[in-house]
Parts: structure tokens; C-alpha cells; sequence
């Protein structure tokens, strides 16, 4: 019976403009903002799903010739992203991933869908893993690490990676670093030096982080050198030669390449290379720096020992790596049903995986399957792998950091600057100053000295015109007295008299005398003003220069604020680290549960129960149901009249029907006889459709195949098909009479109850996969006459001739749905081998798609058929021959 495991879909995660939160060793939503150190959220996540794709590998030679049939145990439809896995000739399970690639898709198809996403996520700042998983043999080695050195379009997602890496780093400021390591026999060993064998894993117990402090970590600059680090670790990686591979890797590869990038843009612009003024340090922020992790792993294939052929220290290395595989199978399906204890510390892969599942990395799955029936068994485990996979929610998270010693480097470097300058300042100013201060001086004493020369000159000056003018008195004086002295003179007692013009004279030079003092008196007065002018510059320098003195004291105290500024931030980032941790602790007491299913009142709400957890495919449920309840009582309730109650039992049975260990119990038990009433009895189209299922299921075996005979299957089935309209119900009808056609015993019974008319019936529905299950029923039948007739037990035209099936296998000899042409030219050819049916084949235009098959049909065994079929065949030579037609 098909099932269908769907996952929950989110929003798609490569969407890298959806991807910018910020924190110190934090996390806050994912949108870009500006981040300042106060401002930063601690604890906010966003969920993010792991991403599956599922790539098939072409057919090899070896599978090409074993497959006789080329029944592929696959079929893709990648434009519905959905895988059918065949479970048996006529059945198959539908799932759906993420992505669906084909055997033909390209290398670089595969990274665009798997990788980039994760890349660019990086890129941004987040965590990130790409894993594959599957068989050996399958390409997982191919996908991942492929060099491409002869043929560029070959390159795995490694080397593609590291490509788009380059190209959106600077290598002026971010950095690349590379780890390459094996995990062989739970032995951690570094690739890129092989003495360095036993690298020891730790753990941060606060964050859970885990890291490889002894593994060796190469900066690189270029391609090249990656591309020569990735050779180098090839060549120390262990392989081996098995039957299933003749290069399987026995070790799983471990890429780590670490991205430290500087986001630019967030801080305020500095001055003090500009000459701005010396306050904006200020505005300075610490710089933001993300730290992000790219985790490629290579997974070695896991093989089955009898397929393998592995043997001796090959064989131990087999268990080694199976049993690392279940533990990390264990981790996923733990936190796939949200349980409380995830054994993560089960193998040194799951440890080193902890963050890819579960953890705060974006993570990418592809799972890689073959297409050969062969290994059904492996390729449904890995897809149920996936499948698991689908259902794990990562919480993702920003890496990032605040730069404070490359922000104590900068402010050191701005202050060095700012006394610098200071001190270039105070230097201009105390030499401005002495200069003026000498120059003044020089002003005062040239003042005072032309001060002095002037008094000087003019005392000089009025000294003389003094004695000059008491000379010319004194002369005049003797004068007068000689003529005095002379007889002429009237008499003694006259007084002499002096001229007023030379009063005059002397007034004007009295006046003339004050008036230069005056001016030498305002000459005196103006030297000391200037002098006062000087003294007071000399003041105002004075001033100025405690100004300074006081700004560079204020930047001192500026420095040690910022100093202060910076341990109160490093103290808040320890504290908000804390907050972190105890909100965590919180969040994983609050959000984690584990819903547990309590004992029951009764068998029904226990198949309910049950069958609403089997509905998502976890068959381990149903066994647990089996083995607690046991199969008499789920057989009874197929009774009850609760039609609830019938078709979650006729489910449950169905289910337990699938497997092969459990048919011959649930015949033993009277399950066959029931599920055959139920078609008889119940109207239900549900149950009719999860019955005939069943049937189908238990028709798969000779013994039970003869029992639904004995009991009137054919008939039932029959009825079933006829009052069916859904068409579900009629494709495991359609597969229930299609495995009886296959016994050789049954033929003249199986027919004579009808059941190729029922057969014929339902191609009323136009439902491909009900075709499919028709032709495959008269491929059976076919195939089983012809067998008959070789063997001289059957005689006389085919009972598919007889019941008119030609016209419908001719119609749909060349049908465009590979599972409906497949089984229609078997049958074709099949017919063709028996002389008696050649006549009715001509008739009926089967000859010339019997000659179309013999040239173009592309399954080289058919066609092989056909072409020894019409050679050995008399009427179709002689018809070819009328028709001049070749094969």
C-alpha cells in the first residue's frame, strides 16, 4: 500500500536577504539592522528545517546485465519533487523532498539546489553544513568532492563552494581558513598532516560548541592552494577495493573552512586623520566582525557485509562505519519525535555533528540511491533516512562579534594622534607667545630709548635756546649799560627798558618750548599704551595657553572614560552571555517535551492510536501494537460495527500484511478469510481499497495465492473491481489479480472465474497506474502460458485472445509510460511464441509492433525477444516477407 511522508515546508533558506541578524556570540532576528553594543538582542532564533535532495545514479555496466527485466526499483518525478519507490512488482511507496535530482541532473545543478543556499548563508554570517548520505557505491564522494580538473563541468560541491567563497571575500580584510580531517575506526585523524592521528574533540560547556583546537588550519588566498590541500588530503584517505565499489571510501572526510569577515559600514566615522575636531572619538563604535563555519562531510557508504564481500581488517572497518551511521540514524530519529534525551555522545560523528542537527547551522542533506531492485532493502533506508532528516528544525543563528581590541587599537591610535597634535599646538602657542612677548620687549626698549633720546634731544634743544636767549639778554644788557655809562645820558636813575618786540620774542619761545614738551608728554603717554597693549597680549597668551592646558586634561579624562567605556561593555557582553545561557536553559526546560502515550481503556483507541502513527509510515509502531495486542484481537475488531473501528483495523492488518514475516501469521489466524468478508459484506470504498490491498500484499506468496482461489478471491475481487470508481481501490484490485496471474496453476481457474475480463474492466479507469497493474497481470499471464505451451501443456489460442485483450495490448504496445510499455511488449512477445496465436497477432496489428520492438526498443533484452520471437515464428516470416518488411 503507497504512502507519502511529507515534510514540512519553511521558508526557503538561501533567501540571503532574509538572513541578517547580529550578536556578540548572540542572536536576534533575522533581518539587517544597525547594531549598536546596547542594542543587541540575545536570544532570539530563527527555525530552520534541514533541507533534503535526493540524487540517483545512472545504471552502471554490472547492474545493466544482472537486471534482466530493467525493473527499476525507483521512478523520479522531479517537477512534483517526488520519488516512488517500487516495493514489489506491482506496488510503491511516493515520498517528497526538497529536491528531486535525476540521473541526469549536472554537477552544477546539484550545487545550485544543495549548496548555494548554504554558501551564501555563510557568507552572511551563519554556521552551515552540506552532508551526503548513502550507499556505497552511490556517488556521494563524486557529489562532494570531485576535483574537475580534467573536465571543469565535473567539479563537486567542494570546490564549487570554495569558488563563490573567493569570490565575495576580500582578501584585505576577511580571512579563509581550511581543516581537512578522516573520522576512521572512531579515530578523529588530520588529512593534511598524517602524524597528527588522534585529534582529541572539546566541547565549550556553556554554548556547546565543539571544536578541534589540535587539527591543522591553513589561511588560504586563492584556489589553487585549496584545490592543492584537497589533493593532498585525498591521498591520505583511506579506501578500498569491494565488490559494491571498487573505490570505497572507508573513512568519513570532514571540510571545515572558516570565514572571518569585517562588516563594514556600521561605525560612525572618526576625524582625526580628517581634522575634525577631536570629540568625534565619541562617536566611535566597535567594529562588527562575523565568524562562520562551512562543515563538509563526505559520509562513508554503508554496506552490507554479504554484498560488500568484506573481509578481515575490512570487514572491522565496515562495522566501524555502520556503527557510527546508526548512531547519527538514532540522533535523527531523536530529535525528529522531539524526544528528551538525544544520544549525541554515542560516536565522535555525532558529536562533531551536534550543531549540524539540532544546532544553529543551516544544513543541507543530499541523499544519493541507486536505481538496481537488487538493493531495494538499502535505498529504503535511505530514504527513510531522509525522510527522518526532513523533520529535525535547526534554530539558526548569527555569529557575530564585537572587534574590542581592534576598537582599543583604534582609540590608542586616535589618542596617540590627538596629544600628538596637542602637543604640536602648545608648542605653536608657547613659541607664538615668546615671540610676542620678545617682541614687545623689543618695542618697549626701542619706546623707552626714543623716549629717553627725545627728552633728550628736546632738553638739549631748550638748554641751549635757553642759554642763547640769556646770552642775547646779557649782551643786550651790557650794551644798554655801556650807553648808560655814556655822558649823553640824562641821568643816572632811569630804569633801563627792554623792547617789547623782543618780549614777543621770548613769549613766543616760552610757547613754543611748552608746546614741544606737550608733545613729547603725548609721545610718552602713547609708548605707554603700547606697552600696556603688550602686557595685556602678553596676558591674554598667558590665558590661552592654561586653555589648552586644560582641553589636553580634558582629553586625558576623555581617555580614561572610554577606557572605563570599554570594560563596562565587556562586563555587559559577560553579563548578557550569561542572560543567554540561563534564557537557554529556559527555553530547552520549556520547549522541549516528549508527548507520552498513556495506557488505553481500550483495544480501539489503541489501534487508533496506533494507526494515526503508522499513517506517517513508522512501521516500528505497528510491530509495537502487534506485539502488545497481538493479532487475534486486530483481527476481531474487523468485525466490529463501528465502521471507524473496521478501517483502522483492516489499516493496521494492511500494514503488518507489507511484511513478509508476518503473512504466513495473519493467514494462520483467519486474517485471509476476513479480509476477503469484508469485500463481501461492507459497501465501504475505504475499506474495500485498504483490503484489496492487504489482499495484494499476501498474494505475493504461492500457498496464499492458491488459498484466495479456494475461497472465491477471484469472484470477490471481481465484484470489488466492478462497483469501484476510485482509482486507488482499482490499482490494488488490479495488483491483487495481477500476482495470480503469475502462478502457472491457476491459469484455466483464474480465468474461468473471470479474471480477465475483471482485469480487462478496469481499464475503464484511465488512471496510469491502474494500466500498469493490468498490464503487469497480462505480462504475468502471458509469460505463464507461453511457459505452458513450450512445455506441452497447453494447446489451442491464447485465453487472452479469447477474451479479447489483443486489441487493448496492441493499443498500448508503444504507451508513453515506461511502467505500462514495459510489461506490454513482455506480453506481446510472450504471445508471439506460441505458433497458435500468430494468425490473430497479424490480424490484429500486433506483427508490426512486434517488428518496432525488435528495432527500437530501448530495453536491449526485450528486444532481443522479439527479434529471436518473429525469426523463429513461420506465419510472421511469411507475412514479413508479403510485406516485405525487415527486422
Amino acid at each position: 500500500m503507497s504512502t507519502s511522508s511529507q515534510a514540512t515546508t519553511t521558508n526557503r533558506n538561501a533567501n540571503r536577504n532574509s538572513l541578517k541578524p547580529s550578536s556578540n556570540v548572540k542572536s536576534k532576528p533575522i533581518q539587517r539592522r544597525n547594531t549598536t553594543a546596547s542594542a543587541v538582542k540575545d536570544h532570539t532564533t530563527v527555525p530552520g528545517r534541514v533541507r533534503v535532495a535526493v540524487r540517483l545514479r545512472p545504471r552502471n555496466a554490472e547492474e545493466s546485465v544482472a537486471d534482466a527485466d530493467f525493473a527499476d526499483c525507483v521512478e523520479l518525478q522531479p517537477e512534483l519533487k517526488r520519488l516512488k519507490l517500487r516495493k514489489n512488482n506491482w506496488d510503491g511507496e511516493t515520498y517528497e523532498f526538497d529536491e528531486v535530482l535525476t540521473e541526469f541532473a549536472s554537477q552544477k545543478r546539484v550545487y545550485e539546489v544543495v549548496a548555494r543556499p548554504v554558501v551564501e548563508s555563510v557568507l552572511d554570517g551563519y554556521n552551515g553544513t552540506i552532508m551526503a548520505y548513502g550507499q556505497t557505491g552511490t556517488g556521494k564522494t563524486y557529489t562532494l568532492g570531485r576535483l574537475g580538473e580534467e573536465d571543469t563541468a565535473a567539479r563537486g560541491i567542494m570546490v564549487r563552494a570554495m569558488e563563490d567563497i573567493f569570490a565575495d571575500v576580500s582578501l584585505e580584510s576577511d580571512s579563509v581558513s581550511v581543516s581537512y580531517l578522516q573520522l576512521y575506526m572512531e579515530t578523529i585523524q588530520d588529512l593534511l598532516d598524517p602524524s597528527n592521528d588522534n585529534i582529541a574533540i572539546v566541547e565549550d560547556p556553556k554554548t556547546n560548541d565543539v571544536s578541534l583546537p589540535g587539527a591543522t588550519l591553513v589561511e588560504i588566498r586563492d584556489q589553487q592552494s585549496f584545490i592543492e590541500l584537497l589533493r593532498l588530503g585525498e591521498a591520505h584517505r583511506f579506501a578500498a577495493n569491494t565488490k559494491l565499489n571498487t573505490e570505497s571510501s572507508r573513512s568519513h572526510a570532514i571540510l571545515m573552512v572558516h570565514v572571518k569577515r569585517s562588516v563594514k559600514g556600521r561605525d560612525a566615522s572618526h576625524s582625526s586623520e580628517n581634522g575634525n575636531h577631536p570629540h568625534m572619538v565619541k562617536s566611535l563604535k566597535p567594529p562588527i566582525v562575523r565568524k562562520a563555519k562551512l562543515v563538509v562531510v563526505d559520509l562513508a557508504g554503508s554496506e552490507r557485509i554479504d554484498k560488500s564481500g568484506s573481509e578481515g581488517h575490512m570487514l572491522e572497518e565496515a562495522k566501524s562505519i555502520n556503527l557510527s551511521l546508526s548512531a547519527l540514524g538514532k540522533c535523527i530519529n531523536s530529535l525528529a519525535e522531539n524526544s528528551a534525551h538525544v544520544p549525541f555522545r554515542d560516536s565522535k560523528l555525532t558529536r562533531l555533528l551536534r550543531d549540524s542537527f539540532g544546532g544553529t547551522a543551516r544544513t543541507s542533506l543530499v541523499i544519493t540511491i541507486g536505481p538496481s531492485p537488487r538493493h531495494r532493502g538499502e535505498t529504503a533506508s535511505t530514504i527513510m533516512f531522509g525522510q527522518r532528516a526532513m523533520k529535525v528544525e535547526n534554530m539558526i543563528k548569527l555569529k557575530e562579534e564585537f572587534d574590542y581590541k581592534s576598537l582599543s587599537r583604534r582609540l590608542d591610535i586616535e589618542l596617540d594622534k590627538l596629544i600628538m597634535e596637542h602637543e604640536r599646538q602648545q608648542k605653536a602657542f608657547e613659541d607664538e607667545i615668546e615671540r610676542l612677548a620678545t617682541e614687545a620687549q623689543h618695542r618697549i626698549s626701542e619706546a623707552e630709548r626714543n623716549y629717553v633720546d627725545s627728552l633728550e634731544k628736546e632738553r638739549s634743544k631748550y638748554q641751549k635756546d635757553y642759554m642763547e636767549s640769556i646770552r642775547k639778554l646779557e649782551e643786550k644788557f651790557v650794551m644798554n649799560q655801556r650807553k648808560n655809562e655814556e655822558p649823553h645820558m640824562k641821568s643816572n636813575t632811569e630804569i633801563p627798558n627792554v623792547s617789547s618786540e623782543e618780549m614777543a620774542d621770548l613769549k613766543k619761545m616760552l610757547q613754543k618750548e611748552t608746546l614741544l614738551r606737550k608733545a613729547a608728554e603725548g609721545e610718552t603717554n602713547n609708548l605707554k599704551i603700547q606697552v600696556a597693549e603688550l602686557r595685556q597680549s602678553e596676558a591674554s597668551a598667558k590665558t590661552e595657553i592654561s586653555k589648552l592646558y586644560k582641553i589636553l586634561e580634558e582629553e586625558s579624562h576623555q581617555k580614561e572614560k572610554l577606557e572605563g567605556e570599554i570594560a563596562i561593555l565587556q562586563s555587559q557582553l559577560l553579563q548578557l552571555g550569561l542572560e543567554a545561557d540561563e534564557t537557554r536553559r529556559h527555553l530547552d526546560r520549556g520547549g522541549g517535551f516528549s508527548k507520552e502515550v498513556g495506557a488505553r481503556d481500550s483495544l480501539t483507541s489503541q489501534i487508533k492510536h496506533q494507526q494515526q502513527v503508522s499513517g506517517n509510515g513508522e512501521k516500528p509502531s505497528i510491530a509495537k501494537l502487534f506485539e502488545q495486542v497481538g493479532l487475534q484481537k486486530i483481527l476481531s475488531l474487523l468485525e466490529s460495527e463501528d465502521a471507524d473501528v473496521r478501517i483502522h483495523a483492516v489499516k493496521v492488518v494492511a500494514n503488518l500484511a507489507a511484511e513478509e514475516t508476518n503473512q504466513g501469521k495473519i493467514v494462520e489466524a483467519g486474517g485471509l478469510t476476513s479480509l476477503l468478508m469484508l469485500l463481501k459484506t461492507t459497501q465501504d470504498e475505504t475499506i474495500h481499497r485498504v483490503a484489496a490491498g492487504a489482499i495484494a500484499n499476501l498474494a505475493m506468496n504461492e500457498t496464499n495465492q492458491e488459498l484466495i482461489m479456494a475461497q472465491g478471491g477471484i469472484s470477490l475481487l471481481s465484484m470489488t473491481a466492478a462497483n469501484a470508481e476510485d482509482p486507488q481501490t482499482l490499482r490494488m484490485v488490479a495488483g491483487a489479480i495481477a500476482n495470480l496471474c503469475g502462478n502457472d496453476k491457476l491459469q484455466t481457474e483464474l480465468r474461468g472465474e473471470g479474471g480477465i475480463k475483471a482485469l480487462l474492466g478496469m481499464v475503464r479507469c484511465r488512471h496510469p497506474d491502474v494500466h500498469a497493474q493490468v498490464a503487469r497481470g497480462i505480462a504475468n499471464f502471458a509469460k505463464c502460458e507461453s511457459r505452458a505451451s513450450s512445455q506441452g501443456m497447453k494447446s489451442g489460442r491464447s485465453f487472452l485472445i479469447e477474451d479479447g485483450a489483443l486489441p487493448w495490448i496492441v493499443q498500448n504496445a508503444n504507451n508513453e509510460a515506461s511502467s505500462i510499455r514495459r510489461h506490454i511488449e513482455l506480453a506481446l512477445c510472450h504471445l508471439a511464441q506460441h505458433e497458435a496465436n500468430a494468425r490473430d497477432m497479424i490480424s490484429g496489428g500486433a506483427l508490426w509492433e512486434l517488428v518496432r520492438i525488435s528495432r527500437d526498443c530501448s530495453r536491449e533484452d526485450i528486444k532481443t525477444l522479439a527479434h529471436r520471437t518473429l525469426a523463429s515464428s513461420p506465419a510472421f516470416q511469411a507475412e514479413m516477407r508479403r510485406l516485405r518488411l525487415s527486422h
